[in-house]
């Protein structure tokens, strides 16, 4: 099959062709037929098409399907027959836009950037490569019209820019395409900022840079590879690192992780570099159109002088705010306010972007639809529905269920967390296990728990390495609660979200002492550990499956105003009931007060954990339970009492139950899970001592007590 193109253009009008190996896209040609072809084009490719469709400057260039990329895949790793050819017919396109020849050493060569990009966003997953292209002769071009230039002061600039690309391309080469450990890179960086004692990277003069190059150079020769010389040589093996890219371990593991399913693999996107780091009236930066914190209507991100897009994102220098850009790059930020008005309008969604400002002309280089948290994505839904922008139905699909989760549960306010990570107060995180936020005193056992919120000394937060159905109680008592132990489906997880309290487990680092009463925390980012001591105040958010040192501000959820209009379009436009999942009276209440039309779900077991008391006559029926032969039962009158008292908090409970629900339909399940999880763990001190305790209550053998509860156990 012969490898073919497809110009896109955005003037004149072309007629709709059949999908290709290779499309190319610029501004000066447009698109054609690129409305949802993401999964042909992955979302970077179809957006850049999308973008020089409505005619944004956007740096020419070409994307390969994902299509190739499966067939690069399945040949093992070597690009399919025809495909290099369809390659070099879509450059000789760019080379032709761009007004530049890529491969022919000259002071401006056309160089490219190779990126990834999937048909879902997979953000840090997949490859990159900068300023593909310089050869050691293409080197010597650059560095020799750069030192031609007339102006000394513009000459020492561009010379800075030519080595500041190399080294960068020495880097992402010899981590993407020849498989070397980017540490080794950053060891030498360090260094030679050691040496010269620059701050940052923006502070290496021009010098500086070419030892970075030649450290780099030398890392690559003890691995014994080196940067090809044949710039054609760099781009396939680029083009095929990228696709390869897919099938890394952490591409594998992000696509299981968030249930990615049933893509052909990563499209790759072959394009004009713009260069943000050529001089101090260019830069980089990261923009939404709204703020994907709260959903205001203007615009919100971050610029970065004299640097290139990694830059921005990297930590290692602190970009000003997107509005500093209006006195320093007066014409690039009207254009990008322009620019971002077009795409709101193109997509009637608040849109994610990068963009690269050079010698002060805007580039725009991405663009996605932005993700947000709850208040954010129910403000830009009705937002949108008010300015006339998408319909009401259309909104109730810009709110996703996890951000109802998010807005029917208390939360950390607007930008708290942010801010709290920045100042050193982020102690720990895990698994966002149980939606929700919570502020308290830490506890290290149940026992404290329940005493502390008897004793009016709430609210707490329960830190334990892992719970069992003996820290229910305290569980219970708690305002939230934290696990070093446990995933998604364990006990706290579980049991947090059946009670709607905020959890998170499997935290990494925290380790809980109950003996001196303090809990470690351990720091990722080589800072010392964090130790709290029992009473200490912290807060956790189960929404994102963090924790902070300190009191951080709560938000209380409220069915009102924007949300309850949200909710309002949602009756008009559904055909199904809503019946909740409900345990106690004031769970139905809530329900029924959140529009509820009945419980749909009354779990009996979650009656006998919520005190101790009605745990222990739980355990009573347990071990008065006949497991053996008629001649080890108990007599009737102490079964019969056990039950007696089961019974009398059930009745009192399906009395309230059914009176909150004041006629409505519910429906209750009686006891589900195995007995053996109202039991402590098995050889654990504490079901030692309740087999004691039974055995003397029941007048039965410690041998025979111990039989029946084991005899509880669900048989898999």
């Amino acid at each position: 099959m012969p490898a073919l193109t497809l110009l896109f253009h955005s003037s004149p009008a072309q007629q709709p062709q059949p999908p290709r190996r290779v499309y190319t896209f610029s501004k000066q040609h447009g698109s054609a037929g690129t409305k949802d072809q993401k999964d042909l084009l992955g979302g970077k490719g179809a957006n850049l098409c999308e973008m020089a469709t409505i005619g944004l400057n956007v740096p020419p260039g070409f994307t390969v399907t994902t299509e190739e990329c499966a067939a690069t895949i399945a040949g093992g790793g070597a690009l399919p027959p025809g495909l290099w050819e369809a390659v070099l017919a879509a450059l000789k396109e760019t080379e032709a836009v761009a007004g530049k020849a890529f491969g022919v050493p000259s002071p401006d060569p056309l160089l490219l950037s190779v990126r990834s990009g999937a048909a879902l966003s997979m953000p840090g997953m997949m490859d990159t490569v900068l300023n593909l292209g310089i050869t050691p002769a293409a080197l010597a071009a650059m560095e020799a019209g750069a030192a031609a230039l007339p102006d000394p002061g513009a000459a020492a600039i561009r010379v800075r820019w030519v080595r500041d690309c190399y080294r960068r391309l020495l880097d992402m080469y010899g981590s993407v395409v020849l498989g070397l450990d980017h540490a080794l890179f950053e060891k030498e960086m360090q260094a030679v900022k050691g040496e010269v004692g620059a701050a940052s990277d923006v502070d290496l003069s021009a010098d500086d840079l070419k030892a970075v190059a030649a450290r780099y150079e030398a890392v690559l020769a003890a691995a014994g590879v080196s940067l090809p010389a044949d710039p054609y040589d760099q781009l396939r093996a680029a083009i095929g690192a990228v696709f390869n890219s897919w099938n890394t371990p952490r591409a594998i593991a992000y696509r299981r992780i968030n249930h990615i399913t049933g893509l052909k693999g990563s499209a790759c996107n072959v394009q004009a570099m713009v260069f943000g780091n050529a001089s101090s009236n260019s830069g980089s930066g990261v923009v939404f159109t709204r703020s994907p914190s709260d959903g205001t209507p203007a615009p919100y991100g971050e610029f970065l002088t004299n640097a290139q897009g990694e830059d921005v994102v990297s930590g290692g220098r602190t970009p000003a705010p997107i509005s500093a850009m209006a006195a320093s790059f007066p014409q690039p930020y009207a254009d990008l306010m322009d620019s971002l008005r077009r795409l709101e309008a193109h997509y009637a969604d608040m849109m994610d972007c990068e963009f690269t400002v050079q010698e002060g002309v805007l580039f725009m280089l991405q663009t996605r639809v932005g993700k947000r948290t709850g208040g954010a994505a129910l403000r830009i839904a009705t937002d949108l529905v008010e300015e006339g922008a998408i319909s009401p139905e259309a909104a109730l699909l810009y709110v996703e269920p996890k951000h109802l989760d998010q807005l029917l549960h208390p939360c950390l306010a607007a930008g708290e967390e942010e801010a709290a990570t920045k100042r050193g107060a982020l102690l720990g995180s895990g698994l966002a296990a149980s939606p929700g936020a919570a502020v308290g005193r830490l506890v290290l056992d149940a026992a404290a728990a329940v005493a502390a919120v008897e004793a009016g000394q709430g609210p707490v937060i329960l830190a334990r390495t892992e719970t069992c159905a003996d820290d229910v109680a305290g569980m219970h008592a708690s305002a939230g609660m934290v696990t070093a132990r446990g995933g998604m489906t364990s006990h706290a997880a579980v049991v947090a979200r059946g009670w709607g309290r905020p959890c998170v487990c499997g935290v990494g680092g925290m380790m809980v002492d109950e003996e001196r009463g303090t809990v470690t925390f351990t720091q990722a980012d080589g800072r010392p550990p964090v130790v709290l001591a029992a009473g200490d105040t912290v807060s956790i958010s189960g929404t994102s499956g963090v924790i902070f040192a300190g009191a951080l501000p709560v938000v209380a959820p409220s069915v009102s105003g924007k949300l309850e209009q949200l909710l309002g379009w949602a009756d008009a436009a559904r055909s199904l009931g809503v019946l909740a999942n409900a345990d106690t009276p004031d769970d139905v209440s809530v329900a029924i007060k959140n529009g509820a039309e009945g419980v749909g779900l009354v779990r009996t077991e979650h009656m006998f954990f919520s005190t101790p008391a009605r745990l222990a006559a739980m355990r009573r029926m347990i071990g008065a339970t006949e497991v053996g032969s008629p001649s080890e039962a108990t007599s009737p009158a102490e079964a019969a009492a056990a039950l007696a008292e089961l019974r009398a908090y059930q009745a009192s409970d399906f009395e309230g139950i059914l009176r909150a629900a004041a006629g409505r339909p519910v429906v209750f399940r009686l006891l589900d899970p195995p007995l053996h999880e109202f039991l402590p763990p098995d050889g654990s001190p504490a079901l030692e001592a309740l087999i004691k305790e039974l055995s003397a209550m029941l007048r039965l053998s410690p041998d025979l007590v111990a039989r029946r509860l084991k005899g509880m156990h669900e048989v898999r």
